[in-house]
């Protein structure tokens, strides 16, 4: 039998229902998606997508009706989108379905709706209570964020050896990588302390880190802290498949620069698997007539995550 995915429908709002509608066959290949969306809103979007809804197509709905507005963030949007994600993680939780995969959301909606979390893998956390992790990637490059969404000046207190140290044997139990390389945090690296000494930090991170695992078959594995703006320059990437970033875009904005429509989002470490687009929800370009759009990230996410579900080790 195929893999039952859970597909959370993103912001109404936004491209996520034209991604699902569009995709349904490619992903139905290889897997038996169920959407978690009502049929009103699914049949919404076709209508103003000029689409046809599939007759095979498996939906659950996850709350009333809500009006689809086209590129804008409301609290209805925000809140559907939420009830969505919820739903089909419950089901993922109660064995229903077999993975869950997401649609993009928007952060501006879930605040406007009072949701209290700044996306889906702060809730997977909360909900699982454990240390989610969050990797973006492809099989060329993934970067795990050590820290997500939170403001850039809250970065260096959030630098602490011990976390960072759990963080790093986490991501190598989860990826069973041979070799990472872990980014510094100021310009080159802190200089030896002339720009900053959150290298300090990092390094006894690294080591401590290393020597946890000395005594396994995989020896040192973290190596760094690595000078950020050379760290993804052909030279230095040709050592590394996996990367550990301080912030957010120090490590996103490389990685979409090099691998944009065909990266995903895994979260590891927690009981279900679950991988995601690695884009936002167009707010731009929502339900206009004749512009690209990209399916490869949602599809490339649904096979991850069938991928994860054959390992014997999986989140």
């Amino acid at each position: 039998m195929k893999p039952k995915i859970a597909v959370s429908i993103g912001d109404p709002n936004g491209i996520g229902p034209e991604i699902a509608l569009r995709a349904h066959e490619s992903i139905r290949s290889f897997c038996t998606p169920c959407y978690f969306a009502g049929f009103d809103l699914l049949e919404d979007a076709a209508n103003r997508l000029g689409l046809r809804i599939p007759e095979n197509l498996l939906h659950s709905s996850p709350a009333s009706a809500v009006k689809i507005e086209p590129g804008t963030a409301t609290a209805e949007s925000g809140a559907y989108s939420f009830a969505s994600f919820k739903k089909a993680v419950d089901s993922v939780k109660s064995g229903e379905q077999d993975a869950l995969v997401t649609l993009p959301i928007n952060k501006e909606a879930w605040m406007l709706a009072g949701i209290p979390y700044k996306g889906h893998t702060d809730f997977l956390r909360d909900l699982f209570k454990k240390d989610a992790i969050m990797m973006l990637g492809c099989e060329k490059l993934y970067v795990a964020l050590f820290t997500e969404h939170i403001p850039l000046k809250e970065v260096p207190a959030a630098i602490e050896k011990k976390r960072l140290v759990r963080f790093l044997l986490d991501l190598q139990r989860e990826t069973s990588a041979k070799k990472i390389g872990v980014l510094g945090l100021n310009p080159h690296a802190g200089d030896h302390g002339v720009l900053g000494n959150e290298e300090r930090i990092i390094e006894e991170a690294l080591k401590e880190a290393n020597e946890r695992l000395a005594g396994s078959e995989h020896g040192s594995v973290f190596e760094g802290p690595l000078v950020p703006d050379i760290a993804f320059s052909p030279a230095v990437r040709g050592s590394f498949t996996y990367f550990v970033a301080m912030y957010h875009d120090q490590g996103l904005a490389p990685l979409k620069a090099l691998y944009f429509e065909e990266s995903i989002n895994i979260s590891l470490n927690l009981p279900i698997v679950r991988t995601s687009v690695d884009h936002g929800t167009a707010f731009d370009i929502a339900y206009l007539p004749n512009r690209p759009l990209s399916l490869k990230s949602y599809i490339e996410a649904v096979s991850a995550a069938v991928s994860l579900l054959k390992k014997p080790h999986r989140p």
